[in-house]
């Protein structure tokens, strides 16, 4: 693939799409709206803030495992690959990887367009060698990248901060096997897991003592009110998390601190004091639980790398041929 420096490329759902998708959520008996909607210019910044808080044990362990295994990664890949990542972000984890790997091209999918695009730039100033196809996409969804990515060599896709979390098993289901289909055959999937640990630990990092996630948290609301014209009033909101041990999972959501109605494309939305919408889960999973549903879509677990505390992973996963 010649030099061709920073390309963009546009998926993103229509308005309408969004629309619908809110409205069904905010119009169920556990009023909902999805997490991917925290992501706004905001909403990345403060999801990078939050990463660095000393309570925030997933980012710093996940970077030591890379800063330790990013070689031995590269000797499994080889150099040239082409090098995709779901929910690129800003931090050092993808400068680790794309320094061992060198690969001829980079393609970071992201929501936040602004984000998304500042971020490439930064990396092309530093990897002057680097291509990169930045996709402004929602990777929850089927996308179609181009032809020129998906045929140009081996594939290695990387999903790191436990995100995959964010998903209900039954998507996490449909994403591995969109991404198997997306990879072919003899590509490769390097996922980073949260394991299931002790609940004190999970309070601190899910309600930081700084308030960072709190605000995080309350960001989707201020992202819809301008998305989709709404109303919301963060002022009437507060975070709350809960750690459900029988889905395995921590919940997070906004509590209505009064009787109130709220206006947003077009509809009005009543929620009563202490009712909740249900913003994002974050499952934590055990190895043999998740490596079994990977081989269900396609995929064999090649290695595994943990922390001494055995609180976090990232799996090497081959698509089957």
């Amino acid at each position: 693939m010649e030099r061709q420096a920073l390309q963009i490329f546009d998926d993103l759902p229509a308005p309408a799409d969004i629309r619908s998708e809110v409205l069904a959520g905010l119009n169920s008996s556990q009023k909902t709206l999805p997490a991917k909607y925290f992501y706004d210019e905001r909403g990345s910044r403060l999801f990078e803030e939050i990463t660095h808080l000393p309570e925030y044990y997933l980012t710093r362990t996940e970077i030591g495992l890379l800063r330790e295994y990013a070689d031995e990664i590269a000797e499994i890949i080889g150099r040239g690959s082409v090098l995709l990542e779901y929910g690129s972000g800003a931090s050092i984890k993808i400068r680790l990887l794309l320094e061992a790997l060198r690969p001829q091209c980079y393609v970071p999918m992201d929501i936040s367009r602004e984000f998304l695009i500042a971020s490439a730039s930064r990396l092309l100033d530093d990897y002057e060698w680097l291509n990169i196809y930045a996709a402004c996409v929602d990777y929850s969804q089927d996308i179609a990248l181009p032809d020129q990515l998906l045929n140009a060599g081996t594939k290695m896709a990387f999903f790191p901060g436990s995100s995959m979390g964010n998903f209900t098993p039954e998507q996490a289901n449909d994403f591995l096997r969109r991404v198997r289909s997306t990879l072919g055959d003899g590509g490769y999937f390097l996922l980073g897991v949260d394991l299931l640990k002790d609940e004190s630990i999970l309070q601190a990092a899910y309600d930081d003592s700084q308030g960072v996630t709190a605000a995080f948290n309350k960001n989707v609301l201020r992202h819809l009110n301008r998305t989709l014209d709404g109303q919301f009033n963060e002022d009437r909101f507060e975070h709350k998390i809960v750690v459900n041990h029988l889905l395995s999972r921590v919940e997070m959501h906004l509590v209505s601190s009064i009787d109130q109605m709220v206006n947003i494309a077009g509809n009005t939305i009543a929620l009563r004091s202490g009712e909740t919408i249900h913003t994002e889960n974050s499952y934590k999973y055990r190895l043999e639980h998740l490596i079994d549903m990977a081989g269900s879509c396609g995929f064999e677990c090649t290695n595994i790398w943990t922390d001494s505390n055995e609180y976090y992973a990232l799996i090497m996963l081959k698509c089957g041929s």
